[in-house]
């Protein structure tokens, strides 16, 4: 769902002219985009049981890619999403030594920042969702 959203809004904003040309939703396109084909290598490479180690290499990529994203984010004064790039900057540079280097305690910590930005996703999907179906304002 991620790629097909990310692919939807970069089709969007790039040959149809639907959207505002607002440079972060650019910036959530790209995420979307990527983040999905990411999920996609990810999901293969364990159902063929390959080294985990690849995804030690990705998470170097990604974790830019989120920096990226938290700092597009900040500086359009977005900080509900910018707080979730947090996140995804959290786990990727949790996830390289792990990884990588076969960092013990990494597996826990990944786990923590997952479930960390999980929850602040979800929180942030009600909210928005609470928010534009009843009009109620339920934002922190």
């Amino acid at each position: 769902m991620q790629f097909l959203t990310g692919v939807y809004l970069l089709t969007g904003l790039t040959w149809f002219n639907v959207f505002s040309k607002a440079a972060p939703l650019y910036m959530a396109a790209l995420a979307f985009t990527a983040y999905g084909i990411h999920w996609f290598a990810m999901a293969h490479r364990r159902y063929i049981d390959s080294s985990a180690q690849l995804d030690g290499w990705m998470a170097i990529a990604f974790l830019f890619l989120s920096i990226l994203g938290l700092d597009v984010f900040r500086r359009a004064g977005d900080i509900p999403l910018m707080i979730i790039f947090v996140g995804l900057t959290m786990i990727y540079a949790a996830e390289i030594p792990t990884r990588l280097f076969s960092w013990n305690p990494g597996g826990r910590l990944i786990g923590l920042f997952q479930c960390l930005t999980g929850s602040w996703l979800m929180y942030c999907t009600y909210a928005m969702t609470v928010d534009l179906a009843l009009g109620a304002k339920v934002w922190i």
